[in-house]
């Protein structure tokens, strides 16, 4: 952890040391050293060897991807329907996990210590308050829900019940059972009904917006910690057809079996990985708690029985992924570490868990812009609000209606008929017992004023909340725009596809190959015992594999003669039946049954190289592009400055 603290130490003076100073320009734009080394920061979380070549490689992307988001503004991307509700809807996600205070902030930084030390093995029982046709029937749901909770007090199995009556979709195949759980895995109003349930239990019905929700603690067990882990992503490109899936698929399966063979896991992550961020790091990933990542992904990596061990290719929703477990860093039980702190902290902003007190907005917004009351009569704004809210007749004229501004907050104008939309909605006691006082409404409708004014005013009082959403609008600027310049006319310009596999046809070839069934087996008994009857019938290969169901695994494709396992330097033959390679780390074995030789390179048709003239003719559009902006906006950096962080 020392060596962890003395980088993070180094990452806020260099953040300090670079405020308010110009790293480069592009065109008539400036581009400030601090957001330069905030992005740095969050996407090299781990030491390197080099910190000076590591940021100076990353300023090229950063440049890059400046370049590529000024061209989108220029464009009117943040304009775009999509790109708009997007980050409004992000914004009023979030708003609420910045309108905090530092006393409530510590009461949750102390909680989620806790709730740290300890995972918890929980199962789910799901009622909606929609029925499958749509609509909803509250007699019908309490009906469900109190058949529920007869059925578990009186001794049945939750699991059971949970795959019988549980409305959550999964349910029918994991009964319920969510595995085990840490803080921040889920929302924190569940997160707190679970670490409140005693081993073996079930809660009471929880409500929620959508219906009610009764967890159990099947068990409870000292934090798995964190696991650290290198990855290889192959990120399938959006609108990808089957056809360059498959080809992801094989060059996954190929780099699999080049790891089984001996390879190198981070240089292969190196040069194929499409997750930059950890590519760049021999694949290694940020350490990886209970929770954090997709479930698929979760599920295969926590499965790895120990250090070394590397996961088959998997799919995903981003693409396909091996995975490999490095090591297993205990949680941190030191309430006073301070690394451990932060990350609790910046955890709790990126969720909603508190209803803040709102002193300190108040306090904020009074000072800085300020509020200034409006020249009116007291007396004559309560008649006027007795006419308005109760149908009053007004006795005296008086100059104040509808419009009359009432005070102004900065440059927002807050007028009558705002105030008696909200008195009418808050004039009551909390009995009900008669109407609040005038004075008493006026001052609670100023407070709801500097609370909206705050929250619509963020970016001003919030530095990381303004990070947070420029990052995010800039990210789905980035998304828009290579779309359109260079993901879809990959996909869609035929023509320039062919164009690019024609001129580079030489790099589109197989070497010495063959038609092979490779089989995949999961312990070396099966391998041996598949291997044995296969020996005798090869020809009937998909009956046997078909008596094994995904114990083994068939593939049957074109391969190069460096992905058939355990070939080494034999020469193949049709017929021929490779021994099982036992892969040491998961006790896992494969082996193939040889089809037909191809014993010449032999040139790749377009159809079959077209995933990787597709990848090829990307890298080509965006060079041509990145050079063209390149123009328009002229990159010019500060070599003082640059100096100055790379210290």
């Amino acid at each position: 952890m020392r060596k962890k603290s003395i980088i993070t130490i180094l990452a806020c003076c260099a953040i300090f040391s670079a405020q308010a100073q110009t790293l480069f320009t592009y065109g008539n734009h400036q581009a400030d050293a601090k957001d330069f080394l905030r992005a740095f920061y969050k996407n090299n979380t781990q030491p390197v060897a080099n910190k000076s070549k590591a940021m100076t490689d990353y300023l090229d992307l950063y440049i890059k991807s400046r370049l590529k988001i000024q061209e989108a503004y220029e464009r009117g991307f943040d304009t775009l329907p999509q790109v708009t509700a997007e980050v409004t809807n992000l914004r009023a996600q979030i708003a609420d996990n910045y309108m905090t205070d530092a006393e409530t902030s510590n009461r949750l930084l102390k909680e989620a210590f806790q709730r740290s030390q300890k995972d918890i093995h929980v199962a789910h029982i799901f009622i909606s308050f929609k029925s499958p046709g749509g609509g909803t029937d509250s007699g019908a749901v309490r009906n469900k829900r109190d058949e529920i909770l007869q059925r578990l007090q009186k001794g049945e199995d939750f699991l059971t019940v949970a795959q019988q009556l549980s409305d959550d979709p999964a349910a029918k195949n994991n009964k319920g059972d969510l595995g085990y759980i840490t803080v921040f895995t889920l929302p924190h109003a569940f997160e707190t009904v679970v670490y409140s349930t005693p081993v073996g239990k079930y809660s009471q019905p929880v409500l929620s917006k959508i219906g009610y929700h009764i967890f159990k603690n099947i068990g409870e067990r000292k934090a798995a910690g964190k696991i650290k882990a290198q990855q290889i992503l192959l990120a399938i490109p959006p609108g990808s057809d089957e056809d360059t899936k498959k080809q992801l698929g094989k060059l996954a399966d190929s780099l699999y079996k080049r790891i089984l063979a001996g390879s190198d896991f981070g240089k292969l992550a190196t040069q194929f990985s499409n997750d930059y961020s950890s590519a760049a790091n021999n694949g290694t990933m940020p350490d990886i708690s209970v929770g954090q990542y997709d479930p698929a992904f979760e599920n295969v990596l926590w499965s790895l029985p120990k250090d070394g061990a590397v996961s088959k290719p998997f799919l995903t929703s981003h693409g396909w992924h091996i995975v490999k477990r490095t090591s297993l860093v205990p949680i941190i039980t030191d309430p006073e570490n301070k690394i451990n702190q932060q990350d609790l902290q910046q955890r709790i902003f990126n969720d909603n868990r508190w209803k803040p007190s709102e002193d300190f907005i108040y306090n904020k917004v009074m000072l800085k812009p300020g509020l200034k009351k409006s020249n009116y009569n007291d007396a004559e704004l309560w008649a006027v609000s007795d006419s308005l809210l109760d149908k009053k007749p007004l006795t005296n004229q008086t100059a104040i209606n509808s419009n009359t501004v009432m005070f102004t907050i900065g440059n927002s104008e807050y007028r009558v008929a705002n105030w008696i939309e909200f008195a009418n909605n808050n004039r009551f006691k909390a009995n009900e017992a008669g109407y609040k006082p005038y004075d008493q409404l006026r001052n609670e409708y100023i407070n709801y004023a500097l609370k909206n004014y705050y929250r619509d005013h963020l970016e001003d009082y919030n530095a990381d909340f303004y990070s947070q959403m420029t990052e995010f609008k800039d990210g789905n600027l980035f998304f828009e725009i290579m779309q359109q310049e260079i993901w879809n006319k990959a996909q869609s310009d035929s023509a320039g596809l062919i164009a690019m596999y024609n001129k580079n046809k030489k790099n589109y070839t197989w070497k010495k190959s063959a038609d092979a069934v490779v089989f995949f087996c999961s312990d070396k008994d099966i391998a041996k015992v598949a291997f044995d009857k296969l020996k005798k019938t090869p020809d009937n290969w998909k009956v046997i594999t078909e008596q094994y169901a995904e114990k083994v695994i068939a593939d049957s494709a074109r391969y190069e003669l460096s992905q058939i396992p355990n070939l080494n330097k034999m020469a193949p033959k049709a017929g021929m039946l490779t021994t099982p390679l036992i892969n040491k780390n998961d006790n896992t074995a494969s082996f193939a049954y040889i089809i037909k030789t191809y014993p010449l390179p032999m040139q790749r048709s377009f159809s079959e190289a077209r995933g990787l003239v597709i990848n090829d003719y990307q890298t080509f559009l965006e060079e041509q592009w990145v050079a063209t902006l390149k123009k328009k906006y002229p990159v010019v950096i500060d070599q003082k400055v640059l100096s100055t962080i790379l210290k």
